[in-house]
């Protein structure tokens, strides 16, 4: 390390003053981010007002040969400021995750970090230099004590790390589906379109969850003929889609690579392991509108804030006049006790239900409805325990996925006064993760 070229670099313009160097501000903590690794240096300016005191310089005092590749992954939601854009170029893989390429040999690099604008640090949990980890034990909350109000650090405000890059809107707004209400662009960038081809006509069938850069999580009896999947050729993706018929401007659509069905899918009448994901040939691209979600699991029951779960269906399932809904729509739903749902209609649901599905809805005519199979049950747990603010942060995370429902006797359409089962996606986490490397 060369301390003169560190010390120029993080005073400089700042400390002038007759000809000596002296501190304007508040002097500059350095501190190394990594255990036993000393050229990964850190430098932050403590005392300054909340709001400004979530940012620090990250600064690599390494030879870099020309095109090296620089990942580097946070613990939380970060924005990554590259100071040296003439040494290289910073593209931003999503909220926490990011990659620099050089352009040159350069001898040194520095780019400065901001953490989540809920406020708290955002730490460094990885530095990849060409594929080699340079930070294999990075320090947590080594900056806490400089912190002003520190109890507002990530200890309390933060995601889990597994939980920082999945089921998070990166679009914010203030503001299926029968009886459902209307949604704006981004808000479920974890939602999916699925198409099927029917001879020389491509007919969207049903909706699908976005789980990592190359799978999506749908029902079994959308990718099937007579519980044989159907051909992944004749199946398409698409992304990033708020309207059924055009008018989107950050689509991605995708080609199927290979269909896995459950292996005891059970297509007639009760449907059970309604459940199948889609390899897609080519990988996503994260973007403002597309976005993995999170899988339902113990950790984000323990931060519900309700003993009673309502989560939200989108689809563009038919609405009040019988026709598919033109644009993304929502419904909040509760689950309802399974005794509850038994005796609503125990003809049907004692046909049915079992202990890897649930029901939900509510019996006022919002519903999940045809066209709403396939998509998700989504329910929101905050990133502080058990907080009940309107505008708190945190992570929407796949519960279920919509299988079935009574049909009304004069038409073979849903009726919305009756319950929708889904498909208990937690039963099923072994069972995914066999085929999915989920890293949230």
């Amino acid at each position: 390390m060369k301390p003169a070229i560190f010390i120029f670099l993080f005073v400089i313009g700042e400390v002038i003053c007759q000809g000596n160097w002296k501190f304007v501000g508040n002097p500059l903590i350095h501190a190394y981010p990594c255990k036993n690794v000393k050229d990964i240096i850190v430098s932050f300016e403590p005392g300054l007002p909340e709001g400004r005191d979530n940012v620090y310089s990250v600064y690599i005092d390494r030879k870099l040969p020309p095109q090296s590749e620089i990942d580097l992954k946070t613990d939380s939601d970060a924005i990554i400021k590259f100071a040296d854009k003439d040494k290289g170029r910073l593209n931003v893989l999503n909220s926490n995750t990011f990659n620099i390429r050089t352009f040159n040999e350069t001898n040194s690099i520095s780019f400065a970090v901001k953490g989540p604008s809920t406020g708290g640090l955002s730490y460094i949990e990885s530095i990849k230099l060409n594929s080699v980890e340079l930070c294999k034990n990075p320090r947590k909350n080594f900056l806490k004590k400089f912190v002003k109000g520190a109890d507002k650090s990530l200890d309390n405000y933060a995601p889990p790390a597994e939980f920082a890059s999945c089921g998070r809107r990166k679009v914010l707004h203030t503001e299926l589906i029968v009886g459902g209400e209307k949604t704006k662009a981004g808000d479920w960038p974890w939602h999916v379109a699925i198409y099927r081809l029917y001879r020389n006509e491509i007919k969207y069938i049903c909706g699908g969850t976005l789980l990592s850069t190359n799978f999506v999580l749908t029902a079994a009896h959308c990718a099937s003929i007579r519980g044989q999947a159907v051909i992944p050729e004749i199946l398409n993706v698409v992304l990033g889609k708020h309207n059924l018929v055009g008018g989107d401007v950050a689509i991605q659509e995708k080609e199927v690579f290979k269909i896995i069905l459950h292996e005891r899918f059970n297509y007639q009448i009760s449907l059970d392991n309604d459940i199948a994901l889609l390899k897609l040939r080519t990988e996503v691209t994260f973007t403002d509108y597309v976005q993995p979600a999170c899988l339902w699991n113990d950790k984000a029951l323990d931060k519900y804030p309700a003993k009673e779960i309502f989560g939200t269906v989108i689809g563009w399932g038919f609405d009040q006049t019988n026709e598919l809904s033109t644009q993304l729509r929502q419904a909040s739903m509760p689950i309802v006790p399974e005794n509850i749902c038994y005796k609503s209609n125990p003809l049907f649901y004692a046909k049915v239900l079992n202990d890897n599905k649930f029901c939900a809805g509510s019996k006022n005519g919002t519903s999940a409805c045809n066209g709403d199979s396939g998509g998700g049950f989504f329910v929101f747990s905050p990133d502080a325990r058990h907080s009940t603010e309107p505008n708190a942060p945190g992570s929407w995370f796949l519960k279920g996925i919509v299988s079935l429902t009574v049909s009304k006797r004069e038409a073979r359409i849903c009726d919305p006064t009756q319950y929708v089962v889904f498909t208990d996606v937690a039963k099923y986490k072994e069972w995914i993760c066999k085929y999915v490397e989920i890293t949230f």
